[in-house]
């Protein structure tokens, strides 16, 4: 099977296709604050995933990683409203030191090209 890397750099690609199968590098935001954040990231998750040829209705797992687990309900009211209702993925969610203080989420995704 061939391996496609979208938008390869020195140090990761945004995505790499193997297979049938979608993985996107962590996703992180723009904004202050978790709310902001989130939506500015999902909306890389939907530019990765239609630069790879599938959409969100495709994610198979998803990982986030919060850097403060009390904005829990806050950031689960942004995936509530982006996520598709009828094919919601395996997810997971952690509290986890991010790469700078400044991010307050990252998603991980996992998707299928069909």
């Amino acid at each position: 099977m061939s391996i496609t890397r979208i938008e390869p750099g020195p140090r990761m690609s945004g995505a790499v296709v193997h297979g049938n199968t979608v993985y996107l590098a962590g996703q992180v935001g723009e904004g202050n604050g978790v709310t902001e954040q989130s939506k500015s990231a999902l909306a890389e998750v939907d530019r990765l995933l239609a630069a790879a040829g599938t959409n969100k209705s495709k994610i198979l797992q998803t990982i986030i990683y919060l850097s403060d687990i009390s904005t829990f309900g806050e950031m689960n009211a942004v995936w509530e409203a982006w996520v598709d209702p009828k094919n919601t993925p395996a997810r997971a969610t952690s509290q986890a030191a991010l790469a700078t203080p400044d991010y307050k989420v990252e998603f991980v995704v996992i998707a299928a090209l069909d």
